[in-house]
């Protein structure tokens, strides 16, 4: 500013203009530029003014636009804002009424807002509703166990589509009183900040090393089984391309032999004197035949060499192959036990075993709900097994006027109670011992007592047993 008016002052005192401009340091553009605010506001015309609006007005989006630009885009969700701008301006006569910011504005705030709707609109988590009747609803699923067990050793149990690959699964770890985790150094106060901290580091360098050796003694384990695998393929692949190669041999033997025995034929018949003459030609295809056959037994002993070596890598090779199988066996007998438990009551109907294992049938299972179901049974509960979906089980379903509800897939959880059960079932088993079909009939009709009889059962029977909370319902019902 002091320049300026310095200037302005000078223009006055000389009355030149070019004079002023020399004096203050500046153009004579400066002067005509700042000349017209200076005859207007004097000194106060001389300060500098911002050239950017003073009262910047964004105009608002009108509803009636933003109704146009999500109408627009539910109708074309694959069109980009600039498109949705471009077309809307057409449709205003080339207004610019929009741009392509704002038409995302306009977008994103409404997804926002439908999602915001969306979460405040969400149902409270259902809770679990049980039967209120005693034989109203019952919860079906079926258990596979090995036909043999020793109760000191760890029962392994599947279900029956598990049971069908016949590959046992690895056995679980045996589970402790509480977990152990690096971050419970923390928990006791009378130990310093530095002693838990080097605790700390210590115990998780510990578990990480753990884990990684862990992992390495997995990955060893498969590239053994690989190795294996890959050195049976070969020992099978060269057993067959040596019979191929022997089958070869012996056709070409076959072939020499059949010539042979022509030319033998052809001796006969030939006269004394003929006889004589060739007698030289006899002498050397006589020697030329001993070295055929020392040649063939020579290759028959090697074939017995090559024999027994490759009979005792296949040994080597079984053995090595069960040593691998160890952890994980193959169990091809099986028993499938279907677990029947009352939905209101938990009180266990019965538990059926199938001698015939994976391959029981819905048949099969039909003909002992009808041994077992209460008269009165409204609900049956059951997952997707192919036995529960099957033709006869629908119409036995039919015929004994009860509602089949099938879980939703890879939803075990809605038959919570069956699967709790199985669980049950395993736990009490793994104590025992059995070594036949009958052995294990004994053993579940001694749980069932057990089962039924045992309190508590948690928070829904009020700590009761199945049978007294079933007595009591009855009582109430006839109240």
């Amino acid at each position: 500013m002091g320049q300026r008016q310095k200037l302005f002052d000078l223009a006055e005192q000389t009355g030149n203009v070019s004079d002023a401009a020399r004096g203050a340091h500046v153009s004579r553009g400066t002067y005509y530029y700042w000349q017209a605010r200076y005859q207007a506001d004097h000194s106060a015309g001389l300060v500098e003014r911002s050239r950017a609006p003073h009262h910047p007005r964004i105009p608002a989006i009108s509803a009636e636009l933003r109704a146009e630009v999500l109408a627009y885009r539910q109708a074309h969700p694959r069109a980009g804002y600039d498109t949705i701008a471009n077309d809307l301006r057409q449709a205003h006569d080339w207004q610019k009424v929009i741009g392509p910011t704002k038409v995302r504005d306009v977008v994103l705030a409404a997804r926002a807002a439908e999602v915001a709707a969306t979460s405040a609109a969400a149902p409270p988590p259902v809770k679990a509703v049980h039967a209120p009747r005693p034989n109203q609803t019952m919860n079906i699923d079926l258990l596979g166990v090995p036909c043999t067990h020793d109760g000191q050793q760890a029962m392994v149990s599947v279900s029956v589509a598990e049971a069908a690959t016949g590959r046992v699964p690895a056995e679980p770890a045996a589970p402790s009183a509480r977990a152990a985790w690096p971050g419970q150094t923390f928990e006791n106060p009378a130990v310093s900040y530095e002693d838990q901290m080097r605790d700390y580091v210590e115990k998780r360098t510990a578990k990480r090393l753990a884990k990684g050796q862990r992992t390495h003694q997995r990955r060893q384990k498969q590239a053994e089984r690989a190795e294996w695998s890959a050195r049976n393929d070969e020992l099978r692949l060269q057993r067959r391309r040596g019979r191929i190669a022997r089958q070869t041999e012996d056709v070409a033997w076959q072939t020499k032999r059949q010539a042979q025995r022509q030319t033998d034929q052809t001796w006969q018949r030939l006269s004394k004197r003929e006889r004589r003459e060739r007698r030289a030609e006899r002498h050397a295809r006589d020697q030329q035949r001993q070295a055929e056959w020392a040649a063939r037994r020579t290759q028959q002993h090697q074939r017995e060499t090559e024999d027994t070596a490759w009979r005792d890598t296949r040994r080597d090779l079984r053995t090595q192959g069960a040593a691998l199988a160890v952890a994980a066996p193959l169990v091809t007998a099986w028993l499938a036990i279907l677990v029947m438990v009352d939905n209101g009551t938990r009180r266990c109907f019965g538990l059926p075993v199938f001698t015939v294992g994976t391959h029981v049938t819905a048949e099969l299972i039909v003909a002992a709900l009808q041994a077992l179901c209460p008269p009165e049974l409204q609900f049956l509960i059951s997952d997707n097994g192919a036995q529960f979906i099957a033709e006869a089980f629908a119409t036995f379903a039919h015929d004994a006027e009860f509602v089949h509800v099938r879980i939703s897939p890879h939803r075990p959880c809605t038959n919570g109670i069956a699967e709790r059960m199985v669980r049950t079932v395993k736990e009490w088993l793994e104590t025992h011992s059995w070594t036949s079909p009958e052995d294990m009939e004994a053993l579940l009709a001694e749980f069932i007592t057990y089962y039924n009889d045992r309190p508590p059962q948690g928070a829904e029977l009020d700590g009761l047993s199945p049978n007294e909370f079933a007595r009591r319902l009855a009582d109430c019902s006839t109240c």
